[in-house]
Protein backbone atom coordinates (compact mmCIF):
# COMPACT_ATOMS: atom_id res chain seq x y z
CA UNK A 1 0.00 0.00 0.00
CA UNK A 2 1.28 3.51 -0.75
CA UNK A 3 3.37 4.97 2.16
CA UNK A 4 3.62 8.00 3.79
CA UNK A 5 5.91 10.51 2.23
CA UNK A 6 9.67 9.76 2.51
CA UNK A 7 10.33 13.48 3.01
CA UNK A 8 8.27 15.76 4.65
CA UNK A 9 8.92 19.87 4.64
CA UNK A 10 8.40 22.00 7.64
CA UNK A 11 5.54 23.94 6.01
CA UNK A 12 3.24 23.60 3.67
CA UNK A 13 2.95 24.23 -0.21
CA UNK A 14 1.38 24.78 -2.84
CA UNK A 15 1.01 22.18 -5.77
CA UNK A 16 -0.76 23.57 -8.65
CA UNK A 17 -2.97 21.49 -11.08
CA UNK A 18 -0.28 21.04 -14.56
CA UNK A 19 2.35 19.49 -11.76
CA UNK A 20 0.19 17.63 -9.54
CA UNK A 21 -0.99 15.56 -12.51
CA UNK A 22 2.23 14.24 -13.38
CA UNK A 23 2.24 12.76 -9.57
CA UNK A 24 -1.59 10.89 -9.94
CA UNK A 25 0.18 7.82 -11.71
CA UNK A 26 -1.98 4.58 -12.12
CA UNK A 27 0.30 3.20 -9.37
CA UNK A 28 -0.80 5.58 -7.23
CA UNK A 29 -4.37 5.45 -7.85
CA UNK A 30 -4.02 1.34 -7.20
CA UNK A 31 -2.67 1.92 -4.06
CA UNK A 32 0.85 0.43 -4.93
CA UNK A 33 3.28 3.62 -5.30
CA UNK A 34 4.58 5.83 -3.41
CA UNK A 35 4.69 9.34 -4.09
CA UNK A 36 8.16 10.83 -4.99
CA UNK A 37 7.95 13.34 -2.43
CA UNK A 38 11.84 14.68 -2.83
CA UNK A 39 10.65 15.11 -6.54
CA UNK A 40 7.57 16.60 -5.89
CA UNK A 41 8.65 19.25 -3.56
CA UNK A 42 11.06 20.72 -6.25
CA UNK A 43 7.91 22.17 -8.24
CA UNK A 44 5.72 23.49 -5.31
CA UNK A 45 5.16 27.36 -4.47
CA UNK A 46 5.57 28.53 -0.76
CA UNK A 47 2.32 29.61 1.10
CA UNK A 48 1.73 33.10 0.62
CA UNK A 49 1.56 33.59 3.95
CA UNK A 50 4.51 32.68 6.66
CA UNK A 51 2.49 32.28 9.42
CA UNK A 52 1.79 28.94 11.85
CA UNK A 53 -1.20 28.03 10.03
CA UNK A 54 1.54 26.71 7.32
CA UNK A 55 3.27 24.19 9.66
CA UNK A 56 3.29 20.58 8.03
CA UNK A 57 2.95 18.18 10.69
CA UNK A 58 -0.22 19.05 12.10
CA UNK A 59 -1.58 18.28 9.27
CA UNK A 60 0.30 15.22 9.08
CA UNK A 61 -0.66 14.06 11.96
CA UNK A 62 -4.02 14.92 11.81
CA UNK A 63 -4.28 12.17 8.76
CA UNK A 64 -2.75 10.10 10.80
CA UNK A 65 -4.81 10.23 13.92
CA UNK A 66 -7.98 9.56 11.84
CA UNK A 67 -6.59 6.63 10.32
CA UNK A 68 -5.98 5.69 13.94
CA UNK A 69 -9.00 6.39 15.35
CA UNK A 70 -11.09 3.90 12.76
CA UNK A 71 -8.72 1.37 12.95
CA UNK A 72 -8.42 1.40 17.08
CA UNK A 73 -12.48 1.66 17.07
CA UNK A 74 -12.99 -0.94 14.52
CA UNK A 75 -14.38 1.53 11.98
CA UNK A 76 -14.82 1.69 8.78
CA UNK A 77 -13.11 4.49 6.47
CA UNK A 78 -15.96 6.50 5.42
CA UNK A 79 -16.64 7.20 9.53
CA UNK A 80 -13.29 9.04 9.14
CA UNK A 81 -14.88 12.30 7.60
CA UNK A 82 -16.96 12.94 10.75
CA UNK A 83 -13.72 13.00 12.84
CA UNK A 84 -11.32 14.92 10.74
CA UNK A 85 -13.51 17.56 8.75
CA UNK A 86 -14.48 19.60 11.96
CA UNK A 87 -10.43 18.87 13.18
CA UNK A 88 -8.90 19.48 9.76
CA UNK A 89 -11.08 22.94 9.29
CA UNK A 90 -9.82 24.30 12.92
CA UNK A 91 -6.32 23.36 12.46
CA UNK A 92 -5.96 25.22 9.29
CA UNK A 93 -7.91 28.22 9.76
CA UNK A 94 -8.18 29.70 6.28
CA UNK A 95 -9.99 31.98 4.64
CA UNK A 96 -12.59 31.07 2.09
CA UNK A 97 -10.34 32.71 -0.65
CA UNK A 98 -7.63 30.76 1.01
CA UNK A 99 -9.63 27.32 0.80
CA UNK A 100 -10.90 28.39 -2.65
CA UNK A 101 -7.16 27.69 -4.07
CA UNK A 102 -6.84 23.69 -5.61
CA UNK A 103 -2.92 24.00 -5.42
CA UNK A 104 -3.12 24.16 -1.91
CA UNK A 105 -5.38 21.05 -1.61
CA UNK A 106 -3.10 19.04 -4.54
CA UNK A 107 -0.05 19.28 -2.02
CA UNK A 108 -2.70 18.07 1.38
CA UNK A 109 -3.53 15.12 -0.85
CA UNK A 110 0.20 14.09 -3.13
CA UNK A 111 2.87 15.70 -0.36
CA UNK A 112 1.43 15.69 2.90
CA UNK A 113 -1.07 12.44 2.97
CA UNK A 114 -1.08 10.67 -0.29
CA UNK A 115 -1.18 7.08 2.05
CA UNK A 116 -4.60 8.68 3.62
CA UNK A 117 -6.22 9.46 0.29
CA UNK A 118 -5.74 6.23 -0.89
CA UNK A 119 -6.87 4.55 2.61
CA UNK A 120 -9.93 6.56 2.79
CA UNK A 121 -10.40 6.29 -0.94
CA UNK A 122 -9.69 2.95 -2.56
CA UNK A 123 -12.62 1.05 -3.67
CA UNK A 124 -13.34 -2.71 -3.58
CA UNK A 125 -12.70 -4.68 -6.89
CA UNK A 126 -15.22 -4.57 -9.25
CA UNK A 127 -16.34 -6.67 -12.43
CA UNK A 128 -13.18 -8.61 -12.05
CA UNK A 129 -10.79 -5.00 -12.25
CA UNK A 130 -8.88 -4.22 -9.14
CA UNK A 131 -9.54 -1.59 -6.38
CA UNK A 132 -8.57 2.00 -8.11
CA UNK A 133 -8.86 5.26 -6.17
CA UNK A 134 -10.45 8.12 -8.22
CA UNK A 135 -7.87 10.56 -9.57
CA UNK A 136 -10.52 13.44 -8.24
CA UNK A 137 -9.67 12.64 -5.14
CA UNK A 138 -5.65 13.56 -5.10
CA UNK A 139 -6.48 16.59 -8.20
CA UNK A 140 -10.57 17.48 -8.37
CA UNK A 141 -12.90 19.69 -7.72
CA UNK A 142 -14.21 20.90 -4.27
CA UNK A 143 -16.70 18.60 -3.22
CA UNK A 144 -14.58 15.68 -4.37
CA UNK A 145 -10.99 16.45 -3.64
CA UNK A 146 -10.17 14.31 -0.25
CA UNK A 147 -9.42 16.99 1.83
CA UNK A 148 -10.83 19.65 0.40
CA UNK A 149 -14.23 18.30 0.73
CA UNK A 150 -13.70 17.87 4.16
CA UNK A 151 -12.94 21.62 4.58
CA UNK A 152 -15.52 22.88 2.86
CA UNK A 153 -18.65 20.26 4.59
CA UNK A 154 -16.88 21.49 8.29
CA UNK A 155 -16.55 25.62 6.71
CA UNK A 156 -20.50 24.97 4.88
CA UNK A 157 -22.49 23.29 7.81
CA UNK A 158 -20.96 24.54 11.11
CA UNK A 159 -23.31 26.77 13.23
CA UNK A 160 -21.17 29.32 14.07
CA UNK A 161 -18.14 28.29 16.38
CA UNK A 162 -20.58 24.88 16.47
CA UNK A 163 -18.69 21.93 14.89
CA UNK A 164 -21.86 19.68 15.77
CA UNK A 165 -23.62 20.17 12.72
CA UNK A 166 -20.79 19.28 10.63
CA UNK A 167 -20.48 15.38 12.20
CA UNK A 168 -24.16 15.15 11.61
CA UNK A 169 -23.58 16.12 8.26
CA UNK A 170 -20.89 13.64 7.49
CA UNK A 171 -22.94 11.00 8.92
CA UNK A 172 -24.55 10.38 5.44
CA UNK A 173 -21.58 10.16 2.35
CA UNK A 174 -24.04 11.49 0.32
CA UNK A 175 -24.28 14.81 1.80
CA UNK A 176 -20.82 15.40 0.61
CA UNK A 177 -21.71 14.45 -2.59
CA UNK A 178 -25.25 16.40 -3.72
CA UNK A 179 -25.82 19.34 -0.94
CA UNK A 180 -22.23 20.36 -0.46
CA UNK A 181 -22.48 21.53 -4.07
CA UNK A 182 -25.37 22.84 -4.77
CA UNK A 183 -24.96 26.99 -4.25
CA UNK A 184 -27.79 27.29 -1.82
CA UNK A 185 -26.02 25.62 1.13
CA UNK A 186 -23.93 29.11 1.17
CA UNK A 187 -27.06 30.18 2.94
CA UNK A 188 -26.17 29.12 6.06
CA UNK A 189 -30.17 28.77 7.47
CA UNK A 190 -30.63 26.18 4.30
CA UNK A 191 -27.42 24.24 5.37
CA UNK A 192 -28.49 24.24 9.35
CA UNK A 193 -32.42 23.00 8.49
CA UNK A 194 -31.30 19.93 6.39
CA UNK A 195 -28.91 18.94 8.70
CA UNK A 196 -31.75 19.60 11.48
CA UNK A 197 -33.86 16.78 8.94
CA UNK A 198 -30.97 14.37 9.43
CA UNK A 199 -30.49 14.52 12.92
CA UNK A 200 -34.32 14.81 13.77
CA UNK A 201 -34.02 10.99 11.81
CA UNK A 202 -36.42 12.32 9.28
CA UNK A 203 -33.69 11.62 6.38
CA UNK A 204 -31.69 8.97 7.27
CA UNK A 205 -30.18 7.42 3.61
CA UNK A 206 -28.01 8.45 0.84
CA UNK A 207 -31.01 8.18 -1.45
CA UNK A 208 -33.22 10.08 1.11
CA UNK A 209 -30.16 12.85 1.35
CA UNK A 210 -30.60 13.21 -2.64
CA UNK A 211 -33.90 13.24 -2.88
CA UNK A 212 -33.74 16.15 -0.72
CA UNK A 213 -31.21 17.52 -2.07
CA UNK A 214 -33.18 18.21 -5.22
CA UNK A 215 -36.55 19.21 -4.00
CA UNK A 216 -34.70 22.11 -2.17
CA UNK A 217 -31.91 23.31 -4.68
CA UNK A 218 -35.55 23.26 -7.46
CA UNK A 219 -37.74 24.93 -4.94
CA UNK A 220 -34.94 27.42 -4.53
CA UNK A 221 -35.05 28.17 -8.55
CA UNK A 222 -38.56 29.88 -7.42
CA UNK A 223 -38.36 30.94 -3.96
CA UNK A 224 -35.69 33.15 -2.11
CA UNK A 225 -35.07 31.47 0.90
CA UNK A 226 -32.94 34.73 2.66
CA UNK A 227 -36.42 35.95 2.13
CA UNK A 228 -38.80 33.49 4.16
CA UNK A 229 -35.40 32.73 6.07
CA UNK A 230 -33.24 35.26 6.19
CA UNK A 231 -29.40 35.37 7.78
CA UNK A 232 -28.28 38.13 9.47
CA UNK A 233 -27.75 40.83 7.42
CA UNK A 234 -24.41 41.89 7.57
CA UNK A 235 -21.80 39.18 9.02
CA UNK A 236 -19.20 40.85 10.95
CA UNK A 237 -15.61 39.44 9.47
CA UNK A 238 -13.68 40.28 12.86
CA UNK A 239 -14.65 36.95 14.88
CA UNK A 240 -12.81 35.11 11.77
CA UNK A 241 -9.55 37.18 11.60
CA UNK A 242 -9.07 37.02 14.87
CA UNK A 243 -9.97 33.42 14.97
CA UNK A 244 -6.86 33.40 12.34
CA UNK A 245 -4.61 35.59 14.31
CA UNK A 246 -4.89 33.70 17.19
CA UNK A 247 -3.46 30.21 15.12
CA UNK A 248 -0.36 31.66 16.25
CA UNK A 249 -0.97 30.62 19.93
CA UNK A 250 -3.57 27.88 19.40
CA UNK A 251 -3.12 24.73 21.22
CA UNK A 252 -3.29 21.25 18.84
CA UNK A 253 -6.95 20.60 17.81
CA UNK A 254 -8.12 18.22 20.37
CA UNK A 255 -8.65 14.66 19.56
CA UNK A 256 -11.56 13.71 21.99
CA UNK A 257 -13.48 16.39 21.95
CA UNK A 258 -14.87 18.72 19.39
CA UNK A 259 -12.84 21.78 18.39
CA UNK A 260 -14.75 25.26 18.46
CA UNK A 261 -14.40 27.52 15.47
CA UNK A 262 -14.73 31.31 15.12
CA UNK A 263 -17.16 33.11 17.28
CA UNK A 264 -19.19 34.08 14.76
CA UNK A 265 -23.20 34.48 15.27
CA UNK A 266 -25.34 30.90 14.54
CA UNK A 267 -27.66 31.20 11.95
CA UNK A 268 -31.40 32.68 13.03
CA UNK A 269 -33.26 30.55 14.93
CA UNK A 270 -36.48 31.25 13.24
CA UNK A 271 -34.98 30.92 10.05
CA UNK A 272 -33.87 27.94 10.29
CA UNK A 273 -37.03 26.33 12.27
CA UNK A 274 -38.80 28.08 9.29
CA UNK A 275 -36.82 26.44 6.65
CA UNK A 276 -36.83 23.19 8.65
CA UNK A 277 -40.86 23.36 8.34
CA UNK A 278 -40.79 23.63 4.33
CA UNK A 279 -38.15 21.41 3.43
CA UNK A 280 -39.86 18.43 5.30
CA UNK A 281 -42.99 19.10 3.44
CA UNK A 282 -41.15 19.34 -0.01
CA UNK A 283 -39.54 16.28 1.60
CA UNK A 284 -43.00 14.67 2.04
CA UNK A 285 -43.42 15.21 -1.89
CA UNK A 286 -40.10 14.22 -3.60
CA UNK A 287 -39.81 11.04 -5.07
CA UNK A 288 -37.32 8.87 -3.50
CA UNK A 289 -35.77 5.98 -4.98
CA UNK A 290 -37.03 2.18 -3.47
CA UNK A 291 -39.66 4.18 -0.85
CA UNK A 292 -42.88 3.83 -3.44
CA UNK A 293 -42.04 -0.16 -3.02
CA UNK A 294 -41.57 0.32 0.92
CA UNK A 295 -45.27 2.17 1.14
CA UNK A 296 -46.68 -0.48 -1.45
CA UNK A 297 -45.43 -3.40 1.33
CA UNK A 298 -46.63 -1.77 4.16
CA UNK A 299 -50.00 -1.26 2.28
CA UNK A 300 -50.22 -5.08 1.35
CA UNK A 301 -49.54 -5.73 5.44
Amino acid sequence: MTDRPSHLPERLALLPNAEAAEFVTEGLLAGREDVPSIKLNQVTEPLPHGDRRGELLPVRDLAEDAMSYCRHNGFKATQADAWLAPRLHASLRLTRREAADPGFWNYLALGVAPDYVVWRHLGEPKDGKPAKVAAERFRGQYHKQAFARLWWVAELFRDGADYGPVVTACGIQDVLNSPLRMSVINHRPTAQAVVRLIAKGAVTTGREVNALAGAVNASAATLMYDVIAPDHPERDPRPLLDWIEEAETARQVSRNVLPTGPDEEPAPELSVSVLVDYFADLFADAPVRGREDVEEVEEEV
